[in-house]
């Protein structure tokens, strides 16, 4: 066999090979007949080179004909300059191709349950029109062998290699920590693994392992344990709903640093994602990024993780709603609620009464009771609400927000949550319907997000949860704050947002054992509960913990970024679909009885 084995990749021959003798080995990509030449075009990895069978050679020629889509060849043959007039120059190797004297078929295929590559060779090396997601999942070694999926895969290898060398440059570690570990519940629901070995003792049935939800206690024990700076690329799983840019197990940098505060977390993670974009984009990401505070993005944007990449800001109109006599606006007031609102320039010819209708139902699924609209006029406001406006009210809402002729203004009233919630959401709707993102433009708009409240309320259990997880540190200034006046306390957390994705979300830690323990109390934890689920953690602060912090980047949210898709899907090799199973192999799926009865189960 080593006769046949590759000498070159398919996209690597160019001019400087002419006449030289090479083997190729690939597959199929598509084919082409004619009376006295048959053209193949041959793919792996690298790229594609078409492949020509003379009909002089009548053995060789007749072969040819035979062969079909993703058959796996090898052929030998000699290179040459292609005629006039043929060149390709959407192709690498568009100059040449390879005159075939042999051919061995390394493996048969039948027709594929959908086109692979059906792009003809004329147009370049890209996607066939893609068929559906759950045959190609069903399929995915055969999906994944269409060039965009091997070029993300390539750049999802690439940012690896630049994390590892930049932060091994920086002295951090690379370790391990289990996947076997201990059920901690606090946050979204564990995977759960039984044991066979360690059982109770009274029931007989299993112990429990728990897969991890990300490696946060291992990597706060290694700085008690004195690694200073250590990091792992760590798989992460977790048992929650999913969505386009989310998977039951995902892909994460996991880093932490000993001695430090918020800043100097904040610089190291902006060097990286700038060596990351200029080496794996090509794209400067001016330093330092933007530090936004809170409670200034969600009015501003409706959301923590706001899209810079186009205008379209919501403006606080709480204070002039109470000078207007409509209803809505003045009981959302009097019961603690906001009045808030957008404007989109050039909206109201571009809006009828049927869209504006489409967005209110919009709004109304995210619990919005309504969507006030007015459309502006050079000396008047046309809408239903017109009538509770008086003059002074339409002269501050022009200014407040900035109103043209031709705009149309967008408003709703409510409880905070549900303001924000939807407008954000519809801010981002609109820019979508109305064509305001450029996807083709390179365009990355990164900051970073602070100042979170460490406490949110739940409504539902009636107590405090943490925003984050229970053990970020709170701000010292705050400290003072937390038994009295939790919803005040801020966190020393941030996240990296970019292009309206959560990519990284860190905090600096509790290392002080007292105030780990008020921070249980606050949640509502018992000193016996605390100790039950955290309580190595808590026996390792005594033990000389130091002052530590650290973040996580979701590799494949920052991958799905720089390739351009919006389905975290495209960017991991094997995922699952939208309910969570592998259509290929067909997990999850029942197991053997007699390994339930091992298990005691």
């Amino acid at each position: 066999m080593a006769e046949w084995q590759r000498t070159h990749t398919c996209g690597e021959l160019r001019q400087t090979h002419i006449g030289q003798t090479v083997v190729l080995n690939g597959w199929v990509n598509s084919y082409r007949a004619y009376n006295d030449q048959v053209f193949v075009d041959l793919r792996d990895r690298y790229g594609l080179t078409q492949v020509v069978f003379e009909s002089d050679q009548a053995e060789l020629f007749a072969a040819a004909g035979d062969i079909r889509n993703e058959w796996v060849l090898s052929v030998r043959g000699k290179v040459r300059e292609r005629l006039p007039g043929k060149h390709n120059p959407k192709l690498a190797t568009g100059d040449i191709e390879l005159v075939a004297d042999a051919l061995h078929i390394l493996n048969r295929c039948p027709p594929p349950p959908f086109e692979v590559m059906s792009i003809p060779l004329e147009t370049g090396f890209g996607d066939p029109e893609l068929a559906g997601e759950d045959l190609r999942l069903q399929y995915r070694y055969l999906d994944l062998r269409r060039p965009t999926l091997q070029r993300t895969l390539s750049l999802r290898h690439r940012l690896n290699k630049v994390i590892r060398d930049y932060l091994d440059f920086q002295g951090f570690l690379e370790l391990e920590t289990p996947l076997l570990g201990r059920s901690t519940p606090e946050g979204a629901r564990d995977y759960l693994v039984p044991s066979r070995i360690w059982r109770d003792e009274k029931t007989g049935r299993p112990h429990w392992y728990a897969l991890p939800q990300s490696p946060q206690l291992y990597k706060q024990l290694l700085m008690v344990a004195g690694y200073d700076k250590y990091f792992q690329i760590a798989r992460c799983l977790r048992d929650e709903d999913l969505r386009a840019d989310r998977q039951p197990e995902f892909t994460q940098l996991d880093l932490e640093m000993s001695f430090v505060e918020v800043n100097d977390v904040l610089v190291l993670i902006e060097g990286l994602i700038a060596e990351i974009f200029q080496r794996c984009a090509g794209v400067t990401i001016p330093l330092p990024l933007p530090r936004l505070g809170y409670e200034e993005v969600m009015l501003k944007y409706g959301s923590d993780k706001p899209d810079w990449r186009f205008g379209l800001e919501i403006a606080e109109l709480s204070d002039l709603a109470t000078q207007t006599t409509f209803k809505i606006f003045q009981e959302a007031i009097s019961s603690g609620g906001k009045v808030r609102g957008l404007n989109v320039v050039g909206g109201a010819e571009k809006f009828s009464r049927k869209g504006i209708d489409q967005l209110t139902e919009f709004v109304g699924r995210l619990g919005a009771k309504g969507l006030a609209w007015i459309k502006v006029e050079a000396d008047k406001f046309t809408s239903p609400i017109e009538k509770f406006l008086p003059a002074d009210a339409q002269a501050a809402l022009r200014q407040r927000l900035k109103a043209g002729t031709g705009d149309l203004l967008l408003i709703v009233a409510g409880q905070e949550e549900i303001v924000c919630q939807s407008l954000g959401a519809l801010r981002t709707h609109l820019a979508t319907t109305l064509g305001l993102i450029d996807s083709a433009r390179r365009d990355f708009q990164a900051a970073w997000i602070i100042d979170f409240p460490s406490f949110i309320w739940d409504a539902e259990e009636k107590r405090w949860a943490a925003n984050h997880h229970p053990f970020t540190a709170p701000r010292d200034e705050d400290l003072p704050l937390l038994e009295s006046e939790p919803a005040k306390v801020r966190a020393k957390a941030y996240d990296l947002v970019i292009n309206g994705y959560e990519v990284g979300g860190g905090s600096i830690r509790i290392h002080n054992p007292e105030v780990q323990a008020r921070i249980f109390a606050v949640l509502g934890m018992a000193p016996e509960q605390a100790r039950q689920r955290f309580g190595f953690l808590l026996d390792a602060l005594k033990y000389g913990a130091p002052p530590h912090g650290g973040i996580a980047l979701g590799l494949d949210r920052l991958t799905m970024i720089l390739s351009g898709t919006t389905n975290i899907r495209d960017v991991i090799a094997f995922p699952k679909n939208q309910k969570a199973r592998d259509l290929m192999t067909g997990a999850p799926a029942a197991v053997d009885p007699k390994q339930l009865r091992e298990l005691g189960l």
